[in-house]
């Protein structure tokens, strides 16, 4: 822990009016983050795997989350392509420059023209990878970082996602623990995004007059590409 935060943390706790914790607290506090213990979880995201999938899809599209789900990354320049055409959108996006989406064969749609970085309030669609995603509300773990600039899953009006089955998990409990082992795995061992987003379904509200209003906050459109494969 550096020395500026060791400062902060410890006038904190001479405010409080309490004292430095004993060894043994504190093997016990470390015991307790390492092993957390789950909480009650929706008996419907208590799945085996396959059935995590269905339940992902089923409620995506009671939030208006369209899904297109192809058997593996080579046909996704051909599903994100169909998609945009199908909207009339334009065939020009902005992706975030991630491994993952880099290693994808977007040369298979030539005509798909596309910028890696950060979103400008010029791009109409964006494309950007998911950490995770929660079955049991069709929720979208987003982490930010250089390779995944957060910007991207709000300016552009239409947001499409590619997801890799496998990434999803039945509770939000199990989103957050796959956080923490991608965080021991971090190189420097402490690996955390900066920004975790939750995004369940499409921006929208109903402030004014009741009135269900799409893109009020965010994208109008909100589209996964679910690509399956290995299972791992």
């Amino acid at each position: 822990m550096s020395s500026a935060r060791d400062r902060i943390l410890g006038s904190l706790r001479r405010s409080l009016g309490r004292e430095e914790l004993s060894g043994e607290a504190k093997a016990a506090l470390e015991a307790r983050l390492a092993h957390p213990t789950a909480n009650l979880t929706p008996a419907r995201s208590q799945l085996p795997h396959a059935g995590q999938v269905e339940l992902f899809i089923r409620m995506a599209e009671r939030i208006d989350v369209t899904v297109a789900r192809i058997p593996g990354r080579d046909e996704v320049p051909g599903a994100v392509a169909d998609y945009l055409a199908s909207h009339n959108l334009p065939t020009e996006f902005r992706m975030s420059p991630d491994p993952f989406l880099d290693a994808i064969p977007w040369e298979r749609r030539p005509l798909l023209k596309f910028a890696r970085g950060r979103a400008e309030p010029a791009d109409l669609v964006g494309v950007t990878p998911a950490f995770a995603a929660v079955a049991e509300t069709a929720t979208l773990m987003m982490v930010s970082g250089p390779e995944r600039p957060a910007t991207l899953n709000f300016m552009p009006d239409t947001h499409i996602v590619v997801l890799e089955s496998r990434a999803i998990v039945g509770t939000y409990e199990e989103g957050f623990a796959r956080l923490r082992t991608a965080r021991n795995a971090g190189t420097d061992g402490r690996y955390m995004p900066r920004t975790v987003n939750l995004i369940t379904g499409p921006s929208r509200t109903a402030d004014i007059a009741l009135t269900l209003i799409l893109g009020a906050h965010g994208p109008r459109r909100l589209h996964v590409v679910l690509v399956d494969g290995e299972e791992s």
